[in-house]
């Protein structure tokens, strides 16, 4: 071997090596259960009030001809509660507030859940369907799963990553996902159908940023091709001058009811093989603006939980298919 040769090898054993998210992670007991402590923390650092900032731009074109949107920046008030916290398990509710003509109004939005070395995850297949996706065992180990809900309790997309320090800040990262459009683009009837993304969440000094990096894919000729790549962050800011305490009633007078709600989407998804649901651009499930209609109704006293309740599940368990 050469002094070259050596030298060479010497140096790059001086490298620090490169951190593969997608390989398996390796601790020791204690070393494990300190990292999860630390995961459990930053999720649940999650919950609190918020000024919250959308910013959505489509960058690179993968289609000749292909002009990509506007940057479009949007915004608001949003509260985030934690709703059920277990070792191994963490679910966190959003709920906007809105101000308009005076009046506060409360919106339902989004759910996150978080799963320590998840087995599975129930992921999106295609218009309408969400399916059971085994998580390769060698990756299970320190890891957690992050599954994203619609407002009406149904399944959004879901990824599997692991938390980790680059350069001084801490984040977690999925793996690949694909997803539906978002509201904001299935009312526009586009030329894409579906995205493919990766998922990063991570702390900042005075809240927390959720960022994705979306490849908006379409049919052509066949094919499940590229037509443009977007960039999204959402920039939660911890702010709390506003109504605070309209998102915490609607809370208070329907959380049995979304609770209920929540077990009767997990008992479908587990007994008809994941969820298989009629879809609409403008409201996510058919269902959904009914199921967010019965909410209103409890809280305003026009019907009981056990009412409501009742409806609901009726509803879900009739709109839902088994998937074959």
């Amino acid at each position: 071997m050469t002094k070259c040769s050596m030298l060479l090898i010497a140096t790059l054993a001086l490298l620090p090596v490169p951190a593969h998210a997608d390989g398996p992670v390796k601790q020791g007991v204690a070393e494990a259960q300190a990292a999860k402590a630390a995961d459990r923390a930053e999720i649940l650092a999650m919950a609190g009030n918020y000024k919250v900032r959308f910013d959505m731009q489509e960058t690179t074109p993968w289609q000749a001809g292909y002009v990509p949107l506007e940057r479009k920046i949007s915004g608001g008030n949003e509260v985030v509660r934690v709703i059920e916290d277990t070792p191994d398990h963490i679910a966190l509710q959003h709920l906007l507030v809105v101000e308009h003509d005076g009046k506060t109004q409360v919106i339902k939005h989004w759910r996150q859940d978080w799963d320590y070395q998840p087995t599975r995850v129930l992921v999106y297949a295609g218009q309408g369907k969400w399916v059971w996706e085994v998580v390769p065992e060698r990756m299970r180990a320190g890891r957690w799963s992050q599954t994203v809900y619609q407002v009406d309790d149904s399944p959004r997309y879901a990824g599997w990553g692991q938390f980790e320090t680059q350069a001084g800040i801490r984040r977690w990262r999925s793996n690949w996902t694909w997803r539906p459009l978002a509201r904001r683009d299935a009312v526009r009837h586009p030329v894409y159908d579906r995205y493919y993304a990766i998922n990063r969440q991570q702390p900042t000094p005075t809240g927390w940023v959720h960022w994705q990096d979306n490849t908006k894919m379409g049919v052509k000729d066949g094919k499940v091709v590229p037509i443009v790549q977007e960039s999204v962050l959402n920039s939660y800011e911890r702010f709390g001058g506003y109504d605070v305490k309209a998102a915490d009633d609607y809370w208070a007078r329907t959380r049995d009811y979304w609770a209920a709600v929540r077990a009767a989407w997990t008992r479908v998804a587990d007994t008809k093989g994941g969820i298989a649901i009629q879809e609409e651009p403008e409201t996510g499930t058919v269902i959904s603006g009914r199921l967010l209609a019965i909410a209103d109704e409890i809280r305003s006293d026009k019907t009981t939980t056990a009412a409501g309740t009742a409806e609901a599940i009726a509803l879900i368990d009739g709109r839902t298919t088994r998937i074959d």
